[in-house]
Protein backbone atom coordinates (compact mmCIF):
# COMPACT_ATOMS: atom_id res chain seq x y z
CA UNK A 1 0.00 0.00 0.00
CA UNK A 2 1.58 3.25 -0.77
CA UNK A 3 2.53 5.81 1.57
CA UNK A 4 2.46 9.76 0.59
CA UNK A 5 3.20 11.27 4.29
CA UNK A 6 6.32 9.15 4.84
CA UNK A 7 8.07 11.86 7.04
CA UNK A 8 5.45 12.89 9.08
CA UNK A 9 4.81 10.63 12.62
CA UNK A 10 1.03 10.76 14.15
CA UNK A 11 0.21 14.17 14.97
CA UNK A 12 0.73 14.46 18.67
CA UNK A 13 -0.62 16.85 21.25
CA UNK A 14 1.76 19.39 22.43
CA UNK A 15 -0.22 21.92 23.72
CA UNK A 16 -0.60 25.30 23.33
CA UNK A 17 3.03 26.26 24.14
CA UNK A 18 4.31 24.20 21.42
CA UNK A 19 5.63 25.93 17.96
CA UNK A 20 5.56 23.00 15.78
CA UNK A 21 3.32 23.48 13.28
CA UNK A 22 2.67 19.49 13.04
CA UNK A 23 1.39 19.01 16.83
CA UNK A 24 -2.40 19.81 18.01
CA UNK A 25 -1.99 23.07 20.78
CA UNK A 26 -5.93 22.48 21.39
CA UNK A 27 -7.11 19.16 20.36
CA UNK A 28 -6.46 16.23 23.13
CA UNK A 29 -8.93 13.82 22.11
CA UNK A 30 -8.44 12.19 25.38
CA UNK A 31 -9.19 15.15 27.19
CA UNK A 32 -12.08 14.79 29.64
CA UNK A 33 -14.53 17.87 28.87
CA UNK A 34 -17.62 17.59 30.90
CA UNK A 35 -18.66 13.87 30.73
CA UNK A 36 -16.92 12.29 27.92
CA UNK A 37 -13.45 12.52 26.23
CA UNK A 38 -12.74 15.68 23.53
CA UNK A 39 -13.24 13.08 20.21
CA UNK A 40 -16.44 12.36 21.31
CA UNK A 41 -17.51 15.60 21.33
CA UNK A 42 -16.10 16.65 18.41
CA UNK A 43 -16.68 13.41 16.05
CA UNK A 44 -14.13 14.94 13.60
CA UNK A 45 -14.58 13.42 10.02
CA UNK A 46 -12.73 13.86 6.47
CA UNK A 47 -14.12 15.56 3.49
CA UNK A 48 -13.62 12.54 0.83
CA UNK A 49 -14.01 15.43 -1.95
CA UNK A 50 -12.14 18.41 -0.89
CA UNK A 51 -9.04 16.48 0.67
CA UNK A 52 -8.59 13.74 -1.99
CA UNK A 53 -10.44 14.32 -5.17
CA UNK A 54 -9.87 18.08 -5.45
CA UNK A 55 -7.17 19.72 -7.48
CA UNK A 56 -7.26 23.28 -6.62
CA UNK A 57 -9.43 24.16 -9.85
CA UNK A 58 -11.66 27.27 -9.66
CA UNK A 59 -13.55 29.30 -12.09
CA UNK A 60 -10.83 31.87 -13.02
CA UNK A 61 -7.76 28.94 -13.39
CA UNK A 62 -6.82 25.46 -13.85
CA UNK A 63 -5.49 23.41 -11.01
CA UNK A 64 -2.60 24.21 -8.96
CA UNK A 65 -2.47 20.76 -6.00
CA UNK A 66 0.11 18.03 -6.24
CA UNK A 67 -1.85 15.48 -6.00
CA UNK A 68 -0.12 12.20 -7.35
CA UNK A 69 -2.92 9.67 -6.52
CA UNK A 70 -4.54 11.60 -9.41
CA UNK A 71 -1.96 11.32 -11.83
CA UNK A 72 -2.18 7.25 -12.20
CA UNK A 73 -2.78 5.28 -15.28
CA UNK A 74 -6.58 4.24 -14.79
CA UNK A 75 -10.08 5.19 -12.89
CA UNK A 76 -9.99 2.13 -10.77
CA UNK A 77 -5.95 2.71 -9.40
CA UNK A 78 -6.63 6.29 -9.09
CA UNK A 79 -9.70 5.34 -6.84
CA UNK A 80 -7.91 3.10 -4.79
CA UNK A 81 -4.80 5.23 -4.12
CA UNK A 82 -7.45 7.89 -2.91
CA UNK A 83 -8.84 5.36 -0.56
CA UNK A 84 -5.06 4.11 0.61
CA UNK A 85 -4.25 8.56 0.76
CA UNK A 86 -7.61 9.48 2.82
CA UNK A 87 -7.04 6.30 5.32
CA UNK A 88 -3.44 6.98 5.63
CA UNK A 89 -4.38 10.68 6.50
CA UNK A 90 -6.65 10.03 8.78
CA UNK A 91 -4.87 7.57 10.81
CA UNK A 92 -1.85 10.03 11.25
CA UNK A 93 -4.63 12.66 12.74
CA UNK A 94 -6.56 10.69 14.88
CA UNK A 95 -9.72 11.40 12.53
CA UNK A 96 -12.37 8.96 13.14
CA UNK A 97 -14.50 9.08 10.61
CA UNK A 98 -14.81 10.03 6.60
CA UNK A 99 -17.99 11.15 4.05
CA UNK A 100 -18.07 10.51 0.61
CA UNK A 101 -20.12 11.57 -2.71
CA UNK A 102 -20.61 8.29 -4.63
CA UNK A 103 -18.65 9.89 -7.77
CA UNK A 104 -15.65 11.29 -5.36
CA UNK A 105 -15.24 7.14 -4.65
CA UNK A 106 -14.90 6.47 -8.07
CA UNK A 107 -15.25 8.61 -11.65
CA UNK A 108 -18.43 7.67 -13.56
CA UNK A 109 -18.34 5.23 -16.42
CA UNK A 110 -20.34 5.08 -19.67
CA UNK A 111 -23.42 3.76 -18.12
CA UNK A 112 -25.42 3.79 -15.21
CA UNK A 113 -24.02 -0.31 -14.55
CA UNK A 114 -20.63 -0.06 -15.34
CA UNK A 115 -20.30 2.75 -12.73
CA UNK A 116 -22.15 0.80 -10.16
CA UNK A 117 -19.18 -1.97 -11.05
CA UNK A 118 -16.53 0.83 -10.48
CA UNK A 119 -18.35 1.97 -7.18
CA UNK A 120 -18.41 -1.89 -5.80
CA UNK A 121 -15.19 -2.58 -6.25
CA UNK A 122 -13.83 0.27 -4.53
CA UNK A 123 -16.55 0.04 -1.61
CA UNK A 124 -14.58 -3.37 -1.69
CA UNK A 125 -11.28 -1.89 -0.54
CA UNK A 126 -12.68 1.00 1.28
CA UNK A 127 -14.85 -1.85 3.70
CA UNK A 128 -11.15 -3.43 4.05
CA UNK A 129 -9.42 -0.43 5.56
CA UNK A 130 -12.25 0.34 7.68
CA UNK A 131 -12.21 -3.08 9.40
CA UNK A 132 -8.26 -2.68 9.84
CA UNK A 133 -8.24 0.64 11.07
CA UNK A 134 -11.43 0.86 12.96
CA UNK A 135 -12.41 4.19 10.98
CA UNK A 136 -16.12 4.28 10.42
CA UNK A 137 -18.28 6.32 7.57
CA UNK A 138 -20.08 9.17 9.29
CA UNK A 139 -22.17 9.83 6.24
CA UNK A 140 -22.51 8.88 2.28
CA UNK A 141 -24.18 10.92 -0.38
CA UNK A 142 -24.92 11.58 -3.85
CA UNK A 143 -23.63 13.83 -6.55
CA UNK A 144 -26.58 14.42 -8.14
CA UNK A 145 -25.52 18.40 -9.70
CA UNK A 146 -22.28 18.18 -11.49
CA UNK A 147 -22.75 15.67 -14.24
CA UNK A 148 -24.86 17.75 -17.54
CA UNK A 149 -27.56 15.52 -17.05
CA UNK A 150 -28.62 17.46 -13.68
CA UNK A 151 -28.07 20.97 -15.42
CA UNK A 152 -32.00 21.24 -15.02
CA UNK A 153 -31.69 19.81 -11.46
CA UNK A 154 -32.02 16.19 -9.72
CA UNK A 155 -35.54 15.72 -8.22
CA UNK A 156 -36.78 19.19 -9.78
CA UNK A 157 -35.72 18.34 -13.16
CA UNK A 158 -38.32 19.25 -15.87
CA UNK A 159 -37.34 15.77 -17.12
CA UNK A 160 -38.97 12.40 -15.43
CA UNK A 161 -35.55 11.09 -16.90
CA UNK A 162 -33.50 12.81 -14.92
CA UNK A 163 -35.22 12.66 -11.58
CA UNK A 164 -35.61 8.47 -12.30
CA UNK A 165 -31.40 8.23 -12.52
CA UNK A 166 -31.26 10.12 -9.76
CA UNK A 167 -33.35 7.93 -7.92
CA UNK A 168 -31.52 5.23 -8.97
CA UNK A 169 -28.13 6.62 -7.66
CA UNK A 170 -29.34 7.64 -4.46
CA UNK A 171 -30.58 4.17 -3.80
CA UNK A 172 -27.16 2.85 -4.90
CA UNK A 173 -25.12 5.69 -2.61
CA UNK A 174 -27.80 4.77 0.36
CA UNK A 175 -26.64 0.42 -0.23
CA UNK A 176 -23.22 1.84 0.41
CA UNK A 177 -23.84 4.14 3.05
CA UNK A 178 -25.68 1.24 4.65
CA UNK A 179 -23.29 -1.61 3.63
CA UNK A 180 -20.35 0.44 5.23
CA UNK A 181 -22.30 1.13 8.08
CA UNK A 182 -23.02 4.87 8.09
CA UNK A 183 -23.96 6.63 10.65
CA UNK A 184 -25.98 9.31 8.28
CA UNK A 185 -26.92 9.67 4.58
CA UNK A 186 -26.97 12.93 3.50
CA UNK A 187 -29.69 14.90 0.87
CA UNK A 188 -28.24 18.11 -0.78
CA UNK A 189 -29.59 19.88 -3.27
CA UNK A 190 -27.19 21.61 -4.97
CA UNK A 191 -29.19 22.13 -8.52
CA UNK A 192 -32.82 21.96 -6.68
CA UNK A 193 -33.85 25.48 -7.47
CA UNK A 194 -34.31 27.58 -10.21
CA UNK A 195 -32.77 30.39 -12.67
CA UNK A 196 -35.36 31.71 -13.56
CA UNK A 197 -39.33 31.86 -12.94
CA UNK A 198 -40.08 32.37 -16.41
CA UNK A 199 -39.60 28.87 -17.71
CA UNK A 200 -40.25 27.12 -14.23
CA UNK A 201 -43.12 25.25 -12.27
CA UNK A 202 -42.20 26.23 -9.07
CA UNK A 203 -45.27 24.35 -7.89
CA UNK A 204 -44.22 20.44 -9.45
CA UNK A 205 -40.94 21.05 -8.96
CA UNK A 206 -41.63 21.30 -5.39
CA UNK A 207 -44.05 18.26 -4.92
CA UNK A 208 -41.54 16.67 -7.16
CA UNK A 209 -38.45 17.33 -4.25
CA UNK A 210 -41.41 16.33 -1.62
CA UNK A 211 -42.33 12.85 -3.48
CA UNK A 212 -38.24 11.93 -3.82
CA UNK A 213 -37.34 12.34 0.03
CA UNK A 214 -40.59 10.15 0.86
CA UNK A 215 -39.39 6.96 -1.71
CA UNK A 216 -35.99 7.75 0.24
CA UNK A 217 -37.76 7.41 3.83
CA UNK A 218 -39.60 4.11 2.50
CA UNK A 219 -36.42 3.16 1.01
CA UNK A 220 -33.90 3.52 4.35
CA UNK A 221 -36.86 1.34 6.02
CA UNK A 222 -36.97 -1.14 3.38
CA UNK A 223 -33.03 -2.29 3.55
CA UNK A 224 -33.08 -1.52 7.62
CA UNK A 225 -30.99 1.63 7.54
CA UNK A 226 -30.61 3.15 10.81
CA UNK A 227 -28.77 6.47 10.35
CA UNK A 228 -30.12 9.68 10.06
CA UNK A 229 -31.16 11.09 6.87
CA UNK A 230 -29.91 14.79 6.66
CA UNK A 231 -30.95 17.78 4.56
CA UNK A 232 -28.31 20.38 3.83
CA UNK A 233 -29.28 23.94 3.34
CA UNK A 234 -27.78 26.29 1.13
CA UNK A 235 -29.69 29.48 -0.63
CA UNK A 236 -27.35 29.83 -4.03
CA UNK A 237 -24.44 28.29 -5.76
CA UNK A 238 -24.78 26.47 -8.48
CA UNK A 239 -28.09 27.52 -8.57
CA UNK A 240 -29.49 30.76 -8.71
CA UNK A 241 -32.11 30.24 -5.86
CA UNK A 242 -31.57 26.65 -4.42
CA UNK A 243 -35.21 25.15 -2.74
CA UNK A 244 -33.09 23.96 0.57
CA UNK A 245 -32.42 27.92 0.98
CA UNK A 246 -31.45 28.15 4.61
CA UNK A 247 -32.75 26.07 8.18
CA UNK A 248 -35.91 27.78 8.69
CA UNK A 249 -37.07 27.25 4.90
CA UNK A 250 -36.07 23.43 5.25
CA UNK A 251 -37.93 23.34 8.39
CA UNK A 252 -40.98 24.74 6.93
CA UNK A 253 -40.56 22.54 3.49
CA UNK A 254 -40.87 19.09 5.68
CA UNK A 255 -43.59 20.33 8.20
CA UNK A 256 -45.65 20.84 4.69
CA UNK A 257 -45.06 17.47 3.62
CA UNK A 258 -45.24 15.62 6.75
CA UNK A 259 -41.40 14.99 6.65
CA UNK A 260 -40.38 16.32 10.15
CA UNK A 261 -40.14 13.26 11.78
CA UNK A 262 -37.94 11.75 9.12
CA UNK A 263 -35.22 13.93 9.00
CA UNK A 264 -32.78 16.49 10.83
CA UNK A 265 -30.43 19.31 9.12
CA UNK A 266 -26.51 19.07 8.21
CA UNK A 267 -25.19 22.21 9.21
CA UNK A 268 -22.64 24.39 6.53
CA UNK A 269 -20.98 27.44 8.18
CA UNK A 270 -19.99 28.76 4.66
CA UNK A 271 -23.68 28.05 3.25
CA UNK A 272 -24.81 30.20 6.84
CA UNK A 273 -23.35 33.04 5.45
CA UNK A 274 -24.08 32.90 2.03
CA UNK A 275 -28.12 33.22 3.24
CA UNK A 276 -27.06 36.03 5.29
CA UNK A 277 -27.19 34.39 8.80
CA UNK A 278 -24.33 33.58 11.22
CA UNK A 279 -23.56 29.92 11.58
CA UNK A 280 -25.24 30.34 14.93
CA UNK A 281 -28.26 31.35 14.09
CA UNK A 282 -28.66 28.18 11.69
CA UNK A 283 -27.28 25.77 14.24
CA UNK A 284 -29.61 27.74 17.26
CA UNK A 285 -32.57 27.34 14.65
CA UNK A 286 -31.96 23.58 14.13
CA UNK A 287 -31.46 23.00 17.42
CA UNK A 288 -35.05 24.67 19.05
CA UNK A 289 -36.95 22.84 16.29
CA UNK A 290 -35.05 19.62 17.38
CA UNK A 291 -33.85 19.17 13.97
CA UNK A 292 -29.89 19.66 14.36
CA UNK A 293 -27.99 16.51 12.79
CA UNK A 294 -24.83 17.53 11.85
CA UNK A 295 -22.43 19.80 10.95
CA UNK A 296 -20.13 20.76 7.83
CA UNK A 297 -16.88 22.73 10.03
CA UNK A 298 -15.77 25.25 7.58
CA UNK A 299 -15.55 29.05 7.31
CA UNK A 300 -16.46 32.01 4.09
CA UNK A 301 -14.35 34.68 3.55
CA UNK A 302 -16.98 37.49 4.21
CA UNK A 303 -15.40 40.16 1.54
CA UNK A 304 -16.54 37.20 -1.32
CA UNK A 305 -20.13 36.30 -2.04
CA UNK A 306 -19.47 32.81 -3.02
CA UNK A 307 -19.02 29.38 -1.11
CA UNK A 308 -14.64 29.51 -0.43
CA UNK A 309 -14.62 26.31 1.78
CA UNK A 310 -11.78 27.54 3.99
CA UNK A 311 -10.59 25.61 6.61
CA UNK A 312 -11.99 27.19 10.13
CA UNK A 313 -10.11 29.23 11.91
CA UNK A 314 -12.10 31.38 13.70
CA UNK A 315 -12.04 30.66 17.77
CA UNK A 316 -15.15 32.72 18.19
CA UNK A 317 -17.38 31.30 15.60
CA UNK A 318 -16.57 27.89 16.64
CA UNK A 319 -17.22 28.55 20.26
CA UNK A 320 -20.46 29.81 19.70
CA UNK A 321 -21.15 26.49 17.29
CA UNK A 322 -20.12 24.31 20.41
CA UNK A 323 -22.34 25.85 22.80
CA UNK A 324 -25.31 24.89 20.34
CA UNK A 325 -23.75 21.37 20.31
CA UNK A 326 -23.87 21.75 23.82
CA UNK A 327 -27.12 22.79 24.43
CA UNK A 328 -28.55 20.50 22.33
CA UNK A 329 -26.93 17.64 24.19
CA UNK A 330 -24.56 16.74 21.57
CA UNK A 331 -24.84 15.56 17.89
CA UNK A 332 -25.87 11.65 18.57
CA UNK A 333 -25.03 10.57 15.17
CA UNK A 334 -23.64 13.58 13.84
CA UNK A 335 -20.44 15.21 13.85
CA UNK A 336 -18.13 17.51 12.30
CA UNK A 337 -17.08 17.20 9.09
CA UNK A 338 -14.16 19.30 6.98
CA UNK A 339 -16.13 19.88 3.96
CA UNK A 340 -13.12 22.49 3.27
CA UNK A 341 -10.76 23.10 0.80
CA UNK A 342 -6.99 23.92 1.32
CA UNK A 343 -5.82 27.16 -0.84
CA UNK A 344 -4.75 26.99 -4.71
CA UNK A 345 -1.71 28.14 -3.25
CA UNK A 346 -1.08 25.97 -0.35
CA UNK A 347 -0.77 23.02 -3.59
CA UNK A 348 1.99 20.76 -1.58
CA UNK A 349 0.20 17.36 0.04
CA UNK A 350 1.69 18.56 3.47
CA UNK A 351 -0.64 21.35 3.44
CA UNK A 352 -3.54 18.87 3.68
CA UNK A 353 -2.29 18.57 7.22
CA UNK A 354 -1.83 21.89 8.52
CA UNK A 355 -5.29 22.55 7.43
CA UNK A 356 -6.76 19.69 9.37
CA UNK A 357 -4.51 20.34 12.52
CA UNK A 358 -5.78 23.74 12.53
CA UNK A 359 -9.07 23.12 12.18
CA UNK A 360 -9.03 20.65 14.56
CA UNK A 361 -7.62 22.91 16.91
CA UNK A 362 -9.99 25.75 16.33
CA UNK A 363 -12.54 23.60 17.64
CA UNK A 364 -11.20 22.16 20.06
CA UNK A 365 -10.44 25.71 21.82
CA UNK A 366 -14.13 26.37 21.04
CA UNK A 367 -15.75 23.47 22.47
CA UNK A 368 -13.22 24.17 26.03
CA UNK A 369 -14.23 27.77 25.90
CA UNK A 370 -18.02 26.84 25.02
CA UNK A 371 -18.04 24.12 28.09
CA UNK A 372 -16.70 26.86 30.45
CA UNK A 373 -19.61 29.37 29.30
CA UNK A 374 -22.56 26.26 29.38
CA UNK A 375 -21.19 25.21 32.45
CA UNK A 376 -20.99 28.98 34.61
CA UNK A 377 -24.69 29.69 32.61
CA UNK A 378 -23.57 33.37 32.45
CA UNK A 379 -25.49 33.72 29.54
CA UNK A 380 -28.40 31.65 30.33
CA UNK A 381 -28.92 33.52 33.49
CA UNK A 382 -29.20 36.84 31.78
CA UNK A 383 -31.61 35.54 29.50
CA UNK A 384 -33.63 33.93 32.31
CA UNK A 385 -33.81 37.38 33.83
CA UNK A 386 -34.58 39.10 30.88
CA UNK A 387 -37.32 37.37 29.93
CA UNK A 388 -38.89 36.96 33.76
CA UNK A 389 -41.67 38.99 33.33
CA UNK A 390 -43.07 35.53 31.28
CA UNK A 391 -42.87 33.83 34.19
CA UNK A 392 -45.68 35.60 36.42
CA UNK A 393 -48.64 37.74 35.64
CA UNK A 394 -49.75 38.46 32.35
CA UNK A 395 -46.60 37.28 30.92
CA UNK A 396 -47.29 33.71 32.28
CA UNK A 397 -51.08 33.43 31.43
CA UNK A 398 -49.77 34.91 27.58
CA UNK A 399 -47.28 31.71 27.62
CA UNK A 400 -50.16 29.61 28.69
CA UNK A 401 -51.88 30.77 25.78
CA UNK A 402 -55.17 31.97 28.82
CA UNK A 403 -55.71 35.32 27.23
CA UNK A 404 -57.01 36.53 24.13
CA UNK A 405 -56.59 40.45 22.87
CA UNK A 406 -59.65 41.26 24.84
CA UNK A 407 -57.98 40.73 28.14
CA UNK A 408 -54.49 42.03 26.77
CA UNK A 409 -56.64 45.33 26.15
CA UNK A 410 -57.86 45.25 29.67
CA UNK A 411 -54.80 44.94 31.54
CA UNK A 412 -52.73 47.56 28.84
CA UNK A 413 -55.68 50.05 30.36
CA UNK A 414 -54.50 49.57 33.29
CA UNK A 415 -50.36 50.46 33.28
CA UNK A 416 -49.31 53.53 33.84
CA UNK A 417 -46.13 52.81 32.63
CA UNK A 418 -43.80 50.15 30.57
CA UNK A 419 -40.39 49.67 32.29
CA UNK A 420 -37.47 48.11 30.35
CA UNK A 421 -34.55 46.75 30.96
CA UNK A 422 -31.10 47.50 28.66
CA UNK A 423 -30.09 44.31 26.57
CA UNK A 424 -26.31 44.72 27.86
CA UNK A 425 -25.15 43.23 23.94
CA UNK A 426 -21.34 45.35 24.95
CA UNK A 427 -21.30 43.54 28.24
CA UNK A 428 -21.72 40.21 27.14
CA UNK A 429 -19.66 40.24 23.94
CA UNK A 430 -17.07 41.34 26.69
CA UNK A 431 -18.10 38.40 28.56
CA UNK A 432 -17.95 35.91 25.94
CA UNK A 433 -14.40 37.35 25.08
CA UNK A 434 -12.96 37.25 28.48
CA UNK A 435 -14.00 33.44 28.36
CA UNK A 436 -11.95 33.06 24.94
CA UNK A 437 -9.01 34.99 26.63
CA UNK A 438 -8.62 33.46 30.05
CA UNK A 439 -7.97 30.40 28.45
CA UNK A 440 -5.36 31.21 26.45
Amino acid sequence: MREIFKRIDKIAFEGKKSRNPMAFKYYNPEEIVGDKPMREHLRFAMSYWHTLTGDGTDPFGQGTLQRPWNELENDIEIAKARVEVGFELMEKLGISYFCFHDRDVVSEAATLEETNERLDIITEYIEELMKKTKIKLLWGTSNAFSHPRFMHGAATSCSADVFAFAGAQVKKAMDITHRLKGENYVLWGGREGYETLLNTNMDLELDNLAKFLKMVVDYKKKIGFEGQLLIEPKPKEPTKHQYDFDVATVIAFLRKHGLEEDFKINIEANHATLAGHTFQHELHTARINNMLGSIDANQGDLLLGWDTDQFPTNIYDATLAMYEVLKNGGLTLGGLNFDAKVRRTSFEVEDLLYAYIAGMDTFAKGLKVAFRLFEDRVLEEFIEKRYSSYKTGIGEKIVQGKVGLEELYDYALKLNEIKLQSGRQEMLEAILNSYILEMD
